[in-house]
C-alpha cells in the first residue's frame, strides 16, 4: 500500500486508489494512515468525527465506514489478483486482513509499501546527522530532498478533528525545522544570494518565524543590503508586537546589531597613507581591504566575525 499525506490525501493498493470521496470515511482513511501500523482505538476515531460527542447511533455509523473502507480495498486487490496466486496470498492481500478488526480498534496494515511522511522523516534525520558532522553539502542534499516531498499542505482536502488537527500541527512544525536547517546548510556553503528571493516568499508567509528571518537578514546583510536585512527585522518586530505582544529574540537582536555595526563601518572611510603596494608587508594590510565571504570585498574579517559564514547570529 502507498499513503502519501503531504498533500492531499492519496492511499493506493496496488497502484488502485482506495481513497473514498465522501468526507467522513474519507476523515476516517486520513487517521489511521496518521497511525498506520498502529491499532487506532475506536474512542481515537469516535473523536475524530463527532468532536462534541458521538451521537447515538456512533458505533453503527463507524462500522458503517469501515464497511466502505473494506469495500474499496477488496475492489482494488479483485482489479490486481494475480492469475495463479501464490500459496496464503488471498489471505495475506483480503480487505479484512489490511484494514484489521483488533480488540478496541482497527490498524491499517500497509504491507511495508511506500509512506510519504516516513519517506520525509528519513531523509530528515539524515540531513540532521550530517549537519552535526558538518558535512554541508550532504546535508543540503538530504534535508532538500526531504522537502522536495511535500506537494502541498498535509491532509488537504480532508476535513479534519482535534487529532488531525494535532498531526497536521506536528507534520508542519517538523517541515519548519527541516527548512531551517537547509537553509543553514546553503548558508554555510555561501549561496546566499540564491536564497533571497525564496526567503522573502516564506518570511511573507511566516510572518513571526524568527529563524526564516534571521536567514533572510544574514543573506541580505552578505549581499551587501544591510537597510533591507534593517527593514525585514523591523517588519518581524511589528508583527510580533501585534500577535504576541512580544519583542524579537536575544538570538535576533544580536543579529539587528550585528548589522547596524557593519553598516556603519562599511560607510566609513578609511585613510591609508600612498605606499607602493609591493612595498607593504601582507600582515599590515587593514582588514578592510582583505576579500571576504560576504559576497563583497569591502567586509573585512574583522567584520565578518559579526555574523560568521553559516551563522544567525
Amino acid at each position: 500500500m502507498d499513503v502519501r499525506i503531504l498533500g492531499g490525501l492519496s492511499v493506493r493498493e496496488n497502484g488502485v486508489s482506495i481513497t473514498p470521496t465522501a468526507a467522513a470515511p474519507r476523515q476516517l482513511l486520513a487517521l489511521l494512515t496518521a497511525s498506520a501500523d498502529q491499532v487506532v482505538p475506536v474512542t481515537v476515531l469516535t473523536e475524530e468525527l463527532w468532536p462534541s460527542g458521538a451521537p447515538r447511533g456512533a458505533r453503527a455509523e463507524l462500522q458503517a465506514h469501515i464497511a466502505e473502507l473494506r469495500s474499496l480495498i477488496a475492489g482494488a486487490l479483485r482489479d490486481t489478483d494475480p492469475a495463479e496466486p501464490r500459496p496464503g496470498w488471498s489471505d495475506r492481500r483480503s480487505a479484512d486482513a489490511i484494514l484489521v478488526s483488533q480488540p478496541g480498534g482497527y490498524r491499517l496494515d500497509t504491507g511495508g509499501g511506500v509512506n510519504d511522511v516516513w519517506q520525509f522523516e528519513r531523509a530528515a534525520g539524515a540531513g540532521y546527522r550530517a549537519m552535526e558532522a558538518g558535512d554541508l553539502s550532504r546535508a543540503a542534499l538530504r534535508l532538500g530532498e526531504a522537502l522536495a516531498l511535500w506537494r502541498g499542505e498535509p491532509y488537504a482536502g480532508v476535513a479534519a478533528g482535534p487529532r488531525l488537527r494535532r498531526e497536521i500541527e506536528r507534520l508542519e512544525t517538523s517541515r519548519l525545522s527541516v527548512l531551517d536547517q537547509w537553509m543553514e546548510a546553503q548558508l554555510g556553503l555561501g549561496r546566499h544570494a540564491e536564497l533571497v528571493s525564496e526567503l522573502t516568499g516564506l518570511v511573507a508567509r511566516y510572518r513571526t518565524n524568527e529563524p526564516l528571518h534571521a536567514h533572510l537578514m544574514v543573506a541580505l546583510l552578505r549581499c551587501g543590503q544591510h537597510d533591507e536585512a534593517l527593514v525585514v527585522y523591523e517588519r518581524l518586530r511589528v508583527h510580533l508586537k501585534a500577535e504576541s505582544a512580544m519583542e524579537p529574540s536575544a538570538r535576533l537582536r544580536r543579529l539587528q546589531r550585528s548589522v547596524l555595526a557593519v553598516r556603519d563601518t562599511a560607510g566609513r572611510p578609511v585613510y591609508a597613507p600612498r605606499i607602493p603596494a609591493q612595498h607593504i608587508p601582507t600582515q599590515h594590510v587593514p582588514a578592510a581591504y582583505v576579500p571576504a565571504q560576504y559576497g563583497t570585498a569591502r567586509y573585512g574579517p574583522a567584520r565578518e566575525r559579526l555574523v560568521p559564514a553559516g551563522s544567525v547570529g
